[in-house]
């Protein structure tokens, strides 16, 4: 699922999961594992990629058809585990987008701390409303925090994705490079936040997070719940197995 390579203290982390990088319960548990073990150790910093043209096509929406409710309740917690590890890993985080970042692909890049993104090389944005589910309490704070507020009724409520230089012009990504220069741009990136005192990059890291963590603390299970109640809902599903028989299995 994850392939691990260490270059001068950096931990490159390449998604491998199918072709589309779509996340499953299984994938979310296991990239979680991963950014939880790297807190501790020599590791400096994470950059976070996929393979080929796809970073992650979002939750795989055709477990999700199949399981019904019982698997809607066991993996939204599993995606919120992820979510919340990589976002607040302690650590420097790069997404060095390779490819594709639709949905809940979008959110994992938007949990790093920058965003590199490879010139024309896929498209991003969040295409929940599309589907016809809502953002996860974390997952939508997460988007609220990384993109310019005056964008994020467009991104949440539209569900329309971007190429590179529009995503570039909106917010969605910080830097646009050669595909062929992606991660040796990453890789910079995460040295020279990894450069800075450790102790004051999580410390400031936290504080620039601690309205997310707050309004997490103060609504997030609430609406957690009204979230986890409409996606595991029979009509909802029945949207969802829609989608998939329209969009998914056909392509």
């Amino acid at each position: 699922m994850i392939d691990v390579k260490t270059q001068d203290g950096i931990a490159v982390l390449t998604l491998a999961h199918g072709k589309a990088n779509a996340l499953d319960s299984e994938f979310c548990k296991a990239l979680a594992a991963r950014f939880m073990a790297l807190r501790v150790g020599d590791t400096k910093a994470v950059v976070i990629t996929g393979q080929g043209k796809i970073f992650s096509a979002g939750v795989d929406l055709i477990r999700v058809s199949e399981g019904g409710e019982d698997y809607v309740r066991k993996f939204l917690p599993a995606l919120h585990r992820l979510y919340d590890a990589v976002f607040n890993h302690p650590k420097p985080v790069i997404a060095a987008i390779n490819g594709h970042a639709i949905a809940g692909g979008a959110v994992l890049a938007a949990c790093a701390d920058r965003r590199i993104m490879a010139r024309e090389g896929g498209r991003i944005g969040v295409t929940e409303m599309l589907v016809g589910v809502p953002f996860p309490a974390l997952a939508f704070e997460i988007v609220r925090f990384t993109v310019p507020p005056r964008y994020l009724p467009e991104f949440t409520l539209g569900g329309a994705t971007y190429e590179t230089e529009a995503a570039l012009q909106r917010g969605w990504i910080d830097e646009v490079v050669a595909p062929a220069e992606l991660l040796p741009r990453a890789l910079v990136a995460a040295q020279s936040l990894a450069a800075l005192s450790p102790s004051a990059f999580a410390q400031t890291k936290m504080q620039i997070r601690q309205a997310v963590t707050e309004r997490m603390t103060q609504s997030g299970e609430a609406t957690e719940q009204a979230v986890t109640d409409i996606w595991a809902a029979p009509e909802t599903l029945s949207r969802i197995r829609d989608f998939v028989a329209r969009r998914l299995k056909k392509a």
